[in-house]
């Protein structure tokens, strides 16, 4: 999910093309609605959305039952150590900075199929 619909869609379309199912929403309660219905097993999540951030909506992901196992990876372009422990504080497994690349995204979205320890391994 990302406020800015074309990074969002170049984003959804290169996942695509690697055979990912990708459903793209650009506000927090929209992505909340389609989380519920969808159970994805990993969620790109933009920090800076309007009405309702990136923290807020990872913190009702996590208190979802559907959604508490969800690999949340924040894809911002906010960088610097106090975003990291905020996303982490938030519920965020991974926090990566615009752009990220395609191999480092496959990577983590490949980690979502092994099990997971717990959140808080931001990087």
């Amino acid at each position: 999910m990302d406020d800015n619909a074309d990074a969002a869609e170049s984003t959804a379309m290169v996942l695509r093309l690697e055979g990912h199912e990708v459903k793209v929403e650009g506000d927090g309660p929209s992505a909340l609605e389609v989380a519920t219905e969808f159970h994805p097993d990993v969620i790109l999540l933009d920090i800076g959305l309007p009405d309702m951030d990136g923290y807020e909506v990872a913190r009702r992901l996590r208190a979802m039952p559907g959604c508490a196992n969800t690999l949340l990876i924040a894809l911002s372009g906010y960088a610097g150590k106090d975003y990291l422990d905020h996303a982490r504080q938030a519920g965020f497994d991974h926090h990566l900075v615009k752009p990220a690349g395609v191999t480092r995204l496959n990577q983590l979205i490949s980690s979502a199929r092994s099990p997971r320890p717990g959140a808080g391994n931001a990087s």
